[in-house]
């Protein structure tokens, strides 16, 4: 069980790093380095992931309506991996919910191709992995993670990518419903990239649903008075 320090009893900030430059050091990628480096390094990825809320989706730009960052992206992403998890049978929920989470990191050092950019541009997704999970103590982890994730053949890994196109697909659905008419051609496309019975399912059901429905079903005099009787 974790041992959590009560916030009146925890170091200050500089003894903590002090006691941390003087330990015995940290593991990273089989060799040991000052737990001080460790977590420099550590600081500056968590800066990196920062870089996903400033790295634009730039589909939308071809889509004619819309703007999503691809931290947004990766946000609803990670609650539809959750989803299809529960919804699922002998899957790692854990392992899926990490592979939604860490999928477009290398976005962040990559910027986001969209389909017209991949005719003409690649982008090393490999190398930009490489190089940051050679810098972290769990690096390996993320490692792992983005490439099983990028083979694409492990339930887990199928599902990962289910999530990242149904997130695609729910975004189109709540343009088309704003009157985008391309919206619907993407989504023709989108729904044959699906690769499970369960995200086909749930597709479906998306599709089928106004996507206004979870706060607007309800078409009572409150939206006239503002209030209950």
């Amino acid at each position: 069980m974790p041992h959590y320090i009560p916030v009146h009893q925890a170091p200050a900030i500089g003894t903590m790093r002090r006691a941390i430059d003087f330990s015995a050091g940290c593991r990273l990628n089989k060799k040991t380095f000052s737990c001080g480096v460790a977590m420099k390094r550590i600081a500056n990825f968590l800066f990196e992931a920062g870089m996903l809320k400033r790295t634009p989706r730039t589909g939308f730009q071809f889509l004619g309506s819309g703007a999503e960052s691809v931290a947004e992206h990766i946000f609803r992403t990670v609650y539809i991996g959750f989803v299809l998890g529960h919804l699922s049978h002998d899957v790692d929920t854990d392992k899926l919910l990490k592979m939604c989470l860490f999928h477009d990191l290398p976005e962040a050092r990559t910027g986001d191709l969209n389909y017209v950019n991949k005719k003409y541009v690649k982008a090393d997704e490999k190398r930009a992995v490489n190089d940051l999970a050679d810098t972290l103590p769990f690096g390996d982890e993320i490692r792992g993670l983005i490439f099983e994730f990028m083979k694409c053949e492990s339930t887990e890994a199928r599902l990962a990518y289910d999530a990242d196109q149904l997130e695609m697909i729910v975004a189109l659905k709540e343009y088309k419903d704003l009157g985008n008419t391309y919206a619907e051609e993407w989504l023709d496309f989108a729904l044959k990239r699906l690769k499970t019975d369960i995200a086909r399912e749930l597709a479906e059901t998306i599709l089928e649903t106004d996507s206004s429905l979870w706060w607007f079903s309800d078409k009572s005099d409150w939206w006239i008075k503002g209030k209950k009787d």
